[in-house]
């Protein structure tokens, strides 16, 4: 989990993950999850606002959504209350979280789901795996990706120069944007503000993508 703060700036250095994955335990999502939270449903509902309208905008609004790393299921909820016909549905790695917010309990790294997705959303989980499972998962989300994912993924440079580490989970991998672009661009064109388009699925002006 991660939340913005120019304040940050020069605070960190990237460095690797120097201890075992947290469990994502009550306490977990008590520490960044609290009375002063990464994110909260008001801030998720302007997102995911502008995530579906963005799909619409393409011509592909969303009938489909799978919401991966579902934490507190903000996303989920926010569909089913703003879009109860699209069919939704959120995983999670944590048991804990599975039990008390009603998720599948899945590891994207080892689980390929079996259809395909309108809207795929990733909030803040590739930088908490290892190389190989990153990279395992990222081919996971593509198979599921119909035509559009949303990414929410701090790199290196975003957790030194970018994120308040008060309310941030510092303790992930530090990669580069570009060790993620090598293994997104196979699947995805980058079309910016986190919002990532399958290959073949929707056309995109020269100035809507992101720089190759």
């Amino acid at each position: 989990m991660f939340c913005a703060n120019s304040s940050a700036r020069g605070r960190y250095q990237p460095r690797l993950l120097s201890r075992p994955m947290p469990r994502f335990d009550d306490k977990y999502y008590q520490r960044f999850y609290g009375a002063v939270g990464v994110h909260d449903h008001e801030q998720i509902g302007h997102l995911a606002t502008a995530v579906h309208e963005m799909c619409a905008w393409w011509g592909v609004p969303p009938t489909s959504v799978l919401d991966v790393g579902a934490g507190l299921g903000m996303w989920r909820d926010w569909y089913r209350t703003q879009h109860p016909a699209v069919r939704t549905l959120s995983v999670d790695i944590s048991e804990h979280a599975c039990s008390k917010w009603g998720h599948e309990q899945r590891d994207i790294s080892i689980w390929k789901p079996s259809k395909k997705f309108d809207l795929v959303v990733c909030h803040g989980v590739l930088h908490y795996l290892d190389d190989s499972g990153a990279e395992n998962a990222i081919v996971n989300l593509a198979a599921a990706t119909r035509n559009v994912i949303y990414l929410e993924l701090p790199t290196a440079h975003d957790l030194a120069e970018v994120v308040d580490p008060e309310r941030t989970d510092m303790e992930v991998h530090h990669r580069s944007g570009d060790w993620y672009r090598a293994r997104l661009n196979k699947h995805f064109k980058q079309a910016g503000a986190g919002l990532w388009v399958r290959h073949g699925t929707i056309p995109l002006y020269e100035l809507e993508a992101a720089s190759p």
